[in-house]
């Protein structure tokens, strides 16, 4: 548990406008936020009070200064002072300006400065702002990396365009301050460290002493004394553009801290310990450049704590943790958020005046693992999901609402330590077990009870626990009979869950015709049974039914609310089981699924057409059934974050896309090598599509990437 210590959580939404070549991307219109004003009452009732949001520059005007529409910002603004929630107003975030200008223009400060005034004097109510979200950030990217616009790769690029957006807060600060004098600057960076071999010390050494440059700058530090002084000359940059933060009145009134776990990298030579995309070098020395959670360093050398102790060491100035984001499970990002709020609570616990924890990307991010350079949609979830309509709540809602009011929250995820504690996430294996890390496990985590020992789905569900730090207990039939109330209690009391993942049953579709009692007894009395009991505990249970509650003749794929009509004794045993549950359990989640396929086992249809492809044989196969084939991996993983996000009632989840089992074994056919020819089409059976969507929202990414993905996995 968390003790409130005066911490303020705030929120933050990514706004990011990038423009990569003559493309824009705009996160507000990809995360859907654009179209929903209803996001800020669902932000207001968590009990967040300050908000990150964005009044881009990019969006106000984007093709001519003097042609600024700002009906989206006037809506969303008054709406937010009528919730009492202040924004903290960023004018440039990861961007490059509007078509009639980029960083390397010499007048982007003033043009930059003149938006800014015009945001003041329409809202002059507004009392902080953030002009240019991670100066240094965006000059690397956009300048010296040639990610993003101009997409430049070299040291002066990189320099003017750091440069010219620390001249632009300045020009900002005090275009806003003429209509609002006491305005403050929440000036924000990511603030990572580099770590070596010690071949690799001076390249180190060089980036650890850029990545202060941009609040160096600000706060009129970078004198003739300076160790980039000379490099900024070298590089076209004069004194005279340098004197404008001499005075230091831009100085931050609070350091905005982003901090990620990709934040802090390590060098290395030795390239064949990590995998060839890390691999790269600056001219003089051939290295890899990686994540430093993956390897092992000294105990308290890594992570949040460190970096904001250095923050206030080095300038004495109020802090805030400006971005608290992880694009990775539900558990995963549980952690990070409470690793974080601890270190600031220790921190200001210390004589840190630190000010607040900003829970970022509250309805997600798009694209995000490849900086915005492909567009495919790759979502990572935030405090709301925003594949639902409306965004659905998640736990990390729970968790930010929990904070706000009372400065603590708690899940039994948080018994096991994350990702970056746990020896696996080294690039070599390793017995190296930092301080502390043992600390973070709870002595006795509470566990969930997984039913279906032998199952295909039970242990799938087994193994991604183990990769996400999930204790569990796995049971055979042997173990626990559902359907006996006896058994079920007996269980519960010995392994005392904290949610039970119900995957036993009858799976035999074909064998059901001809033994419906014990597909029954299985399938809808074993869920009944074990659903009570975990009701009577006020315990959390999920249970699988399947798309053959439908009979396949609606026309189109179906969704939750579609009235079941079961063609077959498995689809009906299935039908009769969500029943019962809902009646037993009105906590229960019912996850309907379509088709596994998946690298573990040997059973499912993907595995079997290639051993057939393989041997020579051919493979027969329906284009009369039409199906939403689910790859195993994404099914657990999304109900794990469904079961601890505590949702109920019926979800569909299987993979976005539907193709007869004929398709199907030709996909695999051709994506395989294997002759097409091998593949026939089967028909004669009555047509029947019983693929799955949703109307509670779609979480599984598409057919095809599963697909990929399931083949690459399955590959020597």
């Amino acid at each position: 548990m968390m003790k409130r210590q005066d911490v303020e959580l705030w929120g933050g939404l990514e706004c990011t406008v990038a423009r990569i070549g003559d493309r824009y991307r705009n996160q507000i219109a990809e995360t859907g936020h654009q179209d929903r004003i209803g996001d800020l009452d669902a932000i207001a009732a968590l009990g967040i009070r300050t908000l990150r949001y964005p009044i881009l520059w990019e969006t106000v005007a984007p093709e001519d200064p003097d042609a600024a529409d700002w009906r989206w910002h006037d809506a969303r603004l008054a709406r937010l002072r009528e919730l009492g929630l202040s924004p903290i107003a960023g004018l440039l975030h990861h961007g490059s300006g509007p078509r009639y200008t980029d960083l390397l223009d010499p007048t982007f400060p003033e043009r930059l400065a003149r938006h800014a005034a015009r945001v003041a004097e329409r809202y002059p109510w507004i009392a902080a702002y953030t002009p240019v979200n991670e100066p240094l950030t965006t000059a690397r990217f956009s300048g010296l990396y040639g990610v993003w616009y101009p997409h430049t790769r070299d040291d002066a690029s990189f320099l003017r365009a750091l440069v010219n957006q620390c001249r632009a807060v300045v020009l900002c600060m005090r275009a806003i301050r003429k209509v609002n004098p006491a305005a403050r600057l929440i000036q924000t960076e990511d603030l990572g460290k580099c770590f070596s071999t010690p071949m690799l010390a001076y390249q180190a050494a060089h980036e650890n002493e850029r990545r202060w440059l941009s609040f160096d700058l600000l706060t009129g530090r970078v004198d003739r004394d300076h160790p980039w002084h000379a490099r900024f000359a070298a590089n076209g940059i004069s004194g005279g553009d340098l004197a404008i933060f001499q005075d230091g009145d831009a100085a931050p009134d609070v350091i905005g801290i982003n901090h990620y776990l990709t934040s802090e990298r390590y060098l290395d030579q030795r390239l064949r310990r990590y995998p060839r995309e890390m691999w790269g070098g600056n001219g003089h020395h051939r290295y890899a450049d990686v994540e430093a959670v993956r390897v092992p360093l000294p105990p308290g050398s890594t992570g949040p704590e460190p970096r904001l102790r250095e923050a206030w060491e080095r300038y004495g100035l109020p802090l805030a943790v400006t971005e608290v984001h992880h694009g990775c499970t539900r558990d995963e990002q549980l952690r990070w958020l409470k690793e974080v709020w601890d270190a600031a609570h220790r921190l200001r616990a210390g004589g840190a005046d630190l000010h607040a924890v900003t829970i970022w990307s509250l309805f997600g991010a798009v694209d995000w693992n490849s900086l915005l350079t492909r567009k495919v949609g790759f979502y990572e979830s935030g405090a709301f999901d925003a594949r639902c309509t409306p965004p659905r709540p998640t736990a990390l809602a729970k968790a930010a609402g929990s904070l706000a009011r009372t400065g603590r929250f708690d899940h039994p995820a948080l018994d096991q330590p994350g990702w970056w504690h746990r020896p696996e996430r080294h690039y070599r294996p390793t017995h190296y077990q930092p301080a502390g890390a043992a600390a973070i496990t709870t002595a006795t985590p509470r566990r969930l009870l997984i039913t279906g020992a032998t199952g295909t789905l039970g242990r799938a569900f087994a193994r991604i626990c183990d990769l996400r730090g999930l204790a569990h207990r796995l049971i055979s039939r042997h173990d626990m009979d559902v359907a006996s109330p006896e058994s079920v209690a007996d269980a519960l009391e010995r392994h005392r869950p904290w949610a039970v993942v119900n995957t036993a049953g009858y799976v035999r579709v074909a064998d059901a015709e001809r033994e419906p009692d014990r597909c029954h007894r299985e399938n809808a009395l074993g869920a009944e049974v074990l659903a009570r009991a975990c009701a009577d505990h006020g315990i959390p249970c999920v249970t699988f039914s399947s798309d053959l509650v439908f009979d396949g003749q609606l026309g189109r794929a179906y969704v939750e609310s579609d009235p079941v009509s079961p063609a077959c004794v498995y689809g009906a045993s299935k039908a009769e089981a969500e029943r019962r549950v809902a009646g037993v359990h009105a906590g229960a989640l019912v996850v309907r699924t379509s088709a596994f396929f998946g690298p573990w086992d040997e059973h499912n249809f993907v595995f079997t057409t290639l051993r057939d492809l393989a041997a020579g044989r051919p493979v027969h196969a329906s284009d009369e059934a039409v199906v939403s084939p689910t790859f195993v991996p994404d099914l657990v993983h999304a109900t794990l974050d469904l079961l601890i996000d505590e949702e109920t009632g019926v979800w569909h989840l299987a993979n976005q896309g539907m193709v007869s089992w004929f398709e199907l074994a030709a996909r695999v056919a051709r994506s395989a090598r294997f002759d097409s020819a091998l593949v026939v089409r089967s028909s004669g059976a009555a047509r029947a599509l019983t693929a799955l969507g949703s109307e509670r929202g779609l979480l599984l990414p598409s057919l095809d990437n599963a697909f990929d993905r399931c083949l690459q996995a399955m590959r020597p």
